[in-house]
């Protein structure tokens, strides 16, 4: 690790310990909040996150591909968000925001060892165990803490999910297309239980199955505790694979296939908490790390572009919220919000506060999950970044495309000279015509604070004032099946 983890050590515990003695005993609720568990409880969070699940893929969200009837009902009894946006376009960077409410760029896993986009078996960089996740603040107020399903942010010892506040962790580490092949240099995908591998290659066709069945123990457990159960599906993600009960079972081909079997682990989970009784003090967050891809079945509706870019179909995810008796049944919100203030909400719910001693870039929502009349978004601003290079901006309902002479992408060559290009998302969700011509007061706007976001959070070559270092280990070893 690099030599500013000790003194980052101190700095966490100090985090930690000044948030939590901040409101001792409060439970966050309030008249404008969505307020908190019953019983003088705090609530249980659950965060269902899929894998390239795009905007327009589940019933509610105008699918005619997919039958989604369970998170459909949910969204009923619930609330949709239809302006909820992750920080980038692709998994690892786009994951370490949902457990550090920061943009990638703040803690610097907005690319691997080689500046590609995502992280790769054995690299030797991963989510820095002193940042502050939201499970360690969940932790640190008396909840269990499970992940089970993918994790990408570090596949050495020191960046697992065990040593980032997760008291059991059961799921692949990476992505399921990074297995390896024989005669390569990477292992077999594996599958591991908290911090050992139990199975590699794992068996993809029954991964939804058996997180769901963890997931199910999990919560019954923990039914007399509070607890916080993160489940990041690994479908449907390519390769496609679902069990023997849904493969070849929808309209939309194997892709259809994963969506379906994850509706109906979502419908599992949401019965769960309702035979257990502890349903109505139980907050369920679903939603995807980022857009579909433009290839393998995936949708996403009426946004423009796809996996990988900054177009909103990118970033711009489904997002469903079910919290019986905190949250009216059937409303939709559209002001914007992000994966990265699930972390400052959820510390707010469970009686504490966000960590005092560093910059969170997320924000407290409560006031929109409960559907207070007037709420509005509390960013002023929401940055759009490819790997290292900042591309957009939003504010409100404008969001401005950067001008650039050599426009980055994930994948492949850069396109060069794009043009300035400003959009009215509210009137122009598609992005289909620049209106910067007409705006030019709010192109201004919108250059300024693209401006201080490089100032803040850097651009390309220009180190940002306020970022921090990400996890490093020098001599990385691949995760292999144990031979006893």
């Amino acid at each position: 690790m690099n030599k500013d983890l000790s003194r980052r050590g101190f700095l966490k515990v100090i985090g930690l310990s000044a948030a939590s003695l901040a409101v001792p005993g409060c439970l966050g609720a309030s008249k404008e909040t969505a307020g908190s568990g019953t019983g003088g409880r705090p609530p249980n969070f659950i965060i269902i996150f899929c894998d390239d699940l795009g905007y327009g893929d589940l019933g509610c969200f105008g699918s005619n591909k997919h039958r989604t009837p369970d998170i459909d009902r949910m969204a009923a009894e619930g609330i949709r968000f239809t302006s909820f946006y992750v920080t980038s376009g692709v998994c690892t960077p786009s994951r370490s925001s949902l457990m550090t409410g920061c943009y990638p760029r703040r803690i610097n896993m907005h690319q691997n060892d080689d500046g590609l986009c995502v992280l790769f078996p054995v690299n030797k960089k991963g989510l820095n165990p002193e940042e502050i996740t939201i499970a360690e603040i969940l932790k640190e107020r008396g909840y269990a803490t499970a992940c089970i399903g993918k994790w990408h942010l570090g596949d050495q010892p020191q960046f697992l999910p065990t040593r980032q506040g997760f008291d059991y962790y059961f799921g692949i580490p990476y992505s399921n297309d990074m297995g390896g092949k024989p005669g390569g240099k990477r292992p077999p995908l594996p599958l591991l239980r908290n911090e050992t591998v139990i199975e590699a290659p794992a068996n993809q066709n029954t991964l939804t199955k058996r997180y769901t069945e963890e997931v199910l123990k999990f919560i019954t457990s923990n039914k007399d505790k509070p607890f916080f159960v993160y489940l990041p599906h690994t479908m449907p993600h390519n390769p496609v694979h679902s069990s023997d009960n849904f493969r070849g079972k929808s309209a939309n081909k194997g892709y259809g296939d994963c969506v379906e079997e994850i509706d109906w682990s979502t419908g599992r989970i949401l019965e769960t908490l309702k035979k257990l009784g502890i349903d109505e003090r139980t907050l369920v967050v679903f939603t995807s790390d980022n857009g579909a891809s433009n290839r393998f079945g995936g949708g996403n509706g009426p946004l423009r572009g796809h996996k990988g870019s900054t177009w909103e179909g990118g970033m711009r995810e489904p997002c469903v919220m079910r919290w019986p008796g905190k949250i009216s049944a059937g409303k939709t919100c559209d002001e914007l919000s992000s994966t990265m203030d699930l972390l400052p909400t959820f510390a707010r719910l469970a009686g504490t506060k966000p960590p005092r001693d560093r910059i969170i870039d997320g924000k407290d929502i409560r006031p929109l999950i409960a559907g207070k009349k007037g709420a509005k978004s509390p960013h002023k601003a929401f940055y759009y970044y490819q790997i290292d290079q900042l591309q957009a901006v939003r504010s409100g309902r404008w969001k401005l495309h950067l001008p650039m002479k050599m426009k980055k992408r994930n994948w492949g060559k850069g396109i060069p000279d794009t043009p300035l290009q400003l959009y009215d998302l509210k009137a122009d969700i598609g992005e289909t015509t620049n209106v910067a011509a007409e705006h030019p007061d709010m192109v201004k706007r919108l250059l300024t604070l693209a401006e201080r976001a490089r100032e803040d959070l850097g651009d390309v070559n220009h180190k940002g004032k306020h970022q921090r270092p990400a996890g490093w280990v020098e001599n990385s070893q691949p995760l292999l099946l144990s031979s006893n």
